[in-house]
């Protein structure tokens, strides 16, 4: 009784933000249609507008404490079960139709961004630490990558805040750049799909990025995506080993946990596939089943939107915005070769 009586109370918390969200997501479609109105077509899509509206929300009027927790539930939480149900939408054939190819080719340009990233930070100077932050964050999934690493380096919580705070940034600026560029160059889907995957940082973001482009080029995206996120466990567990040869930092490295490198939600979005793929998915609640996952993945976005604030990215200091950048242009760069590697126009 009293679990449930808990239960109600921080859901009754979380209401007033997750309201605040929702308003924030209808006015990025309101604005998605007032585009279409006016110009034809929307060259910003619902998504990344929520973003938008909810970062101008937060810089410049602030986020009252009566909001923060419905924001955090709708920006993690929501987020997380819109990946569990976009997995309805891809089959096990998709990942074997990827190829060998793209595993590996995804997996060595993991290693070969950490590495180049890292030597970007610390020629601009970076502390040991915050490079190593900076170039998993950068190379493989942002925040989440951050936050595994960090305990195995003993990062300094001042480490983690900056790195973190570019990660946001440039996050958001990637989400909003790619489309564009993508309407500007006329790349496929499917190339474009892998291009997302491989420099967006968070999964969800992915959606936001590649949703403009069309189905396939979210199914190839998150794909491509999900084996960088897979690549967090041996990275981290060569930097734990190659880090500090001591005994103390290498048990560290072999006891860090499965749980905590592979979250729920992606092995959520694991059975919605196997179970789409074993055909236990009704082919008539697929259609209501992607427009939950865009819904909730827009509220989403419109509370990532309002967990950020221009000003404090700002000072977090322009040595580590500029590792950052130079390390996502290395990072787009190192995309571009591995489609022509692969032959992918």
């Amino acid at each position: 009784m009293h679990g449930a009586d808990t239960w109600q109370n921080t859901a009754k918390e979380a209401l007033p933000g997750i309201a605040l969200c929702s308003a924030v997501a209808a006015l990025g479609y309101g604005a998605q249609w007032a585009e279409t109105a006016l110009f034809g077509r929307a060259w910003l899509e619902s998504l990344v507008l929520a973003i938008l509206l909810g970062a101008l929300i937060r810089t410049f009027l602030g986020l009252h404490p009566h909001f923060e927790a419905g924001v955090r539930v709708s920006a993690k939480l929501l987020l997380e079960i819109a990946i569990v149900l976009l997995g309805a939408s891809i089959s096990v054939s998709a990942i074997t139709g990827a190829g060998p190819e793209l595993v590996a080719g995804v997996a060595g340009s993991v290693f070969i961004a950490v590495l180049s990233s890292y030597t970007i930070g610390r020629m601009l100077k970076l502390e040991h630490r915050l490079a190593l932050l900076v170039a998993c964050g950068n190379s493989i999934c942002g925040n989440s990558a951050i936050v595994a690493v960090a305990p195995v380096i003993k990062a300094r919580a001042e480490d983690v805040a900056a790195s973190i705070a570019f990660t946001a940034a440039l996050g958001i600026f990637v989400v909003l750049l790619l489309p564009l560029g993508q309407h500007a160059t006329g790349m496929s889907a499917e190339s474009y799909g892998i291009l997302s995957g491989m420099t967006v940082y968070a999964v969800p973001q992915v959606l936001a990025a590649t949703a403009p482009v069309g189905l396939l080029s979210m199914q190839t995206g998150t794909l491509v995506k999900l084996i960088r996120v897979m690549m967090l466990a041996p990275v981290i567990f060569c930097i734990g080993l190659l880090g500090d040869r001591s005994a103390e930092r290498t048990e560290t490295a072999r006891r860090i946990e499965w749980a905590k490198i592979i979250p729920w939600f992606i092995i959520g979005f694991v059975a919605m596939m196997a179970l789409r793929s074993a055909g236990m998915i009704p082919d008539q609640t697929l259609d209501p089943l992607e427009t939950l996952a865009t819904a909730l993945t827009i509220v989403s976005m419109a509370a990532l939107g309002l967990s950020v604030d221009m000003r404090t990215i700002l000072s977090s200091g322009g040595r580590v915005l500029a590792a950052g950048t130079l390390s996502l242009g290395l990072l787009v760069g190192i995309s571009l070769i591995l489609l022509h590697l692969l032959g992918i126009r």
